[in-house]
């Protein structure tokens, strides 16, 4: 059976891909997100809105209410895909050929520098616009690690080559476009704080980086939870050892809620242990009374956030 991972794609017969958000199936179903539809004879990326309209108007039978997520994502049956692309796949593929342009000369260079610092390249891949051959002049290259320890490898590793003058720190243009892009709930002041400290964004040849980690946060117990309304509280994060994980999880110090979950990618790595966090999201118990609070419960995450209010010191 083939193995569906967060971050690869899924191509129908309509010319649509989609990005997987969940890895392995349900029901015979990929859970995923419409991302990239052939418009004016090239692949466009349309925002979650949009990809709701066509689905509901034209395809409703790709709209999926799932029972492990609690919510209605975007659900295609596996006879229905006719392509799926993965990011190692890919990644050596491209690396094998000859550059078709400058984004695809720029990863190449980005892998020997990584190569060249001992990093396994053959266990990393490029998803998103790369992925699927969408890619303009202006896309940035989304790097995926599968393993915490690799990818914390590559975090390390942003460090030492901005120092050493071989990749470049992201200027202030370039956080007001991830800003601009990412369209959440803090400030963008805020949001430029908890970023700059994550190490997992960089640039290349003027071209930015992304450099993300697909590893499944370890869930003790397959819980079934309820939602039971939105809630905010202020906690002291006690582990954030998966806090780069899918999904984020962060430990927390609170008399009733265990953990906060998060589905949003902005807020991955946000804080670290010791630090005090407040967090806007949806409760969630679970019928043994384990309690989490999950942000990002719908894809666009509104009025849902996680913020640092106080240091750990």
């Amino acid at each position: 059976m083939k193995l569906y991972k967060i971050k690869d794609f899924v191509k129908t017969a309509e010319n649509f891909y989609f990005a997987v958000v969940k890895a392995g199936m349900e029901e015979d179903r990929v859970l995923c997100y419409l991302r990239y539809v052939y418009e004016e004879g090239r692949l466009k990326k349309i925002e979650t809105q949009r990809a709701n309209q066509i689905l509901q108007q034209n395809y409703p039978e790709y709209l999926y209410n799932s029972s492990l997520m609690d919510t209605e994502v975007h659900g295609i049956m596996v006879n229905k895909i006719v392509e799926h692309r993965q990011p190692c796949e890919q990644l050596q593929r491209l690396l094998q050929q000859p550059a078709v342009d400058k984004v695809i000369a720029d990863l190449k260079a980005l892998c020997k520098i990584l190569l060249d610092k001992g990093v396994d390249i053959t266990q990393m891949g490029v998803t998103g616009s790369i992925l699927v051959g969408a890619q303009n002049k202006f896309s940035d290259i989304d790097l995926v690690f599968y393993e915490q320890e690799k990818f914390n490898q590559a975090r390390r590793l942003v460090r030492e080559l901005i120092r050493e003058n071989k990749l470049e720190r992201l200027r202030a243009k370039d956080w007001q476009e991830s800003y601009r892009r990412r369209g959440c709930e803090l400030s963008y002041e805020e949001y430029h704080w908890h970023e700059e400290r994550k190490d997992n964004k960089v640039i290349i040849n003027n071209r930015k980086v992304d450099i993300t980690l697909t590893e499944l946060s370890k869930d003790e117990k397959n819980r079934q939870f309820l939602k039971h309304g939105k809630k905010v509280i202020t906690v002291k994060i006690t582990d954030d050892s998966e806090s780069f994980n899918t999904p984020i999880k962060f430990l927390i110090e609170h008399e009733d809620i265990r953990a906060i979950i998060c589905f949003t990618a902005t807020y991955s790595g946000q804080a670290q242990v010791g630090e005090w966090v407040e967090v806007s999201g949806v409760l969630e118990i679970a019928n043994d009374g384990y309690q989490q609070i999950v942000v990002g419960s719908s894809r666009e995450a509104k009025g849902e956030y996680i913020r640092v209010v106080h240091g750990n010191h």
